[in-house]
């Protein structure tokens, strides 16, 4: 085997890894990392949590004196600065590793570039690049806001065939079976921040919660899934949404509005955050919410919102990516559309670009993302 194709295997493997942190390392970026001896892997490790020992630590350890001279391959740039824990490049650098191969430079400005110096200063060979584009698709969240200052938005949405969301009346409960609403479950898991409207809160009596039954990914994973609930977020402009509504009774929720502050004693009796954003007519300026939400870490956001507020995030250029869960079904002609987004013209079309197609039980899922402007 070449060189060249033992660096993508073995970092192929440090990326498996770092897929275990999927639902769990919030705020920090997925990590994966694999010590490999004389072609051998004598130790592996992965970031579970905040807070916890990077997944160079963890590899460390249980390569114990066999990283003396080995090769260390991490699926980002090993840490330079002390944050929550001591600079992952010094660690290396004391185990005495010969080599180290990144997957990518460390997008925070605070690490970019540093982590790799500081290993090459101290006589280390180093290598980065080598599957790249899987690792920055693995944290696509995290990049985007060290270099953008604004989360990853992922819109989901179920619709029948005819592409619609809900009956006339609301109803919309349930469109796509058990399969897809437990695919939906390990979105929600993964987000940082789940956001939807008042409309949806109000008419389906949404609680937008992480059941753990319906995760379906093993024990361990559930566990770690569990112990990091993301944010839930209401946009209610204008502060429709009753502290009665079960949307409140399942714990501490986010809430973005235009209305006066003068309520927001009354949301944190409840143990609510009232959130002023700027706005028109009653209606929360989304980019500004975004932004608001990348400054406390957030770096996925998941939109599950009615047409009006998603068709309000695609309009304003916002969305990263869709999930469309779609149904084999029919809801007619007066059900309600996918999305609230008025076009007049051909050229007014949003264009997009299907990455997946899937079937989930008896429906399908589509990953898409919007086409940008060259």
């Amino acid at each position: 085997m070449s060189a060249a194709a033992s660096d993508q295997q073995f970092m192929a493997r440090a990326l498996e890894l770092a897929r275990k942190g999927l639902y769990s390392t919030h705020p920090n970026p997925r990590v994966g990392c694999v010590i490999v001896r004389d072609g051998q892997i004598v130790g592996e490790g992965w970031h579970a949590r905040a807070g916890e020992p990077h997944a160079e630590v963890h590899a460390l350890r249980q390569a114990g004196a066999r990283a003396q001279g080995a090769t260390a391959y991490v699926t980002l740039e090993p840490c330079s600065h002390h944050g929550r824990t001591p600079p992952c490049a010094d660690a290396l650098v004391a185990a005495g590793v010969a080599r180290v191969v990144a997957a990518m430079q460390d997008p925070n400005p605070e690490v970019s570039g540093k982590g790799l110096l500081r290993l090459m200063h101290a006589g280390i060979a180093v290598h980065s690049g080598v599957l790249e584009a899987e690792a920055r698709v693995l944290n696509a969240g995290f990049i985007k806001r060290m270099e953008h200052g604004l989360p990853f938005v992922r819109v989901k949405l179920a619709m029948s065939l005819d592409g619609r969301t809900a009956m006339a009346s609301g109803e919309s409960q349930w469109i796509t079976g058990p399969e897809a609403r437990s695919a939906v479950q390990r979105l929600r898991a993964r987000a940082s921040a789940i956001l939807t409207g008042a409309d949806t809160v109000l008419t389906d009596q949404a609680r937008l919660t992480v059941r753990p039954d319906e995760l379906g990914l093993g024990a361990e994973l559930t566990a770690l899934a569990v112990t990091r609930p993301p944010l839930r977020v209401l946009v209610d402009g204008r502060l429709r949404v009753p502290l009665s509504a079960p949307f409140y009774q399942t714990g501490p929720a986010l809430v973005a509005t235009c209305a006066a502050a003068a309520a927001r004693d009354r949301f944190l009796g409840d143990g609510h955050e009232l959130l002023a954003v700027p706005g028109s007519n009653g209606h929360v300026d989304l980019r500004k919410l975004l932004m608001e939400l990348a400054g406390r870490g957030a770096n996925e956001v998941l939109v599950e919102a009615g047409p009006r507020l998603a068709g309000a995030f695609a309009r304003a250029g916002l969305v990263d990516e869709y999930q469309l869960f779609v149904a084999p079904k029919f809801l007619g002609s007066s059900a309600r559309p996918l999305l609230d987004w008025p076009l007049a013209r051909m050229a007014e079309a949003q264009e997009l670009e299907i990455r997946e197609i899937r079937a989930v039980g008896a429906d399908w899922r589509i990953i898409a993302v919007p086409k940008r402007p060259v």
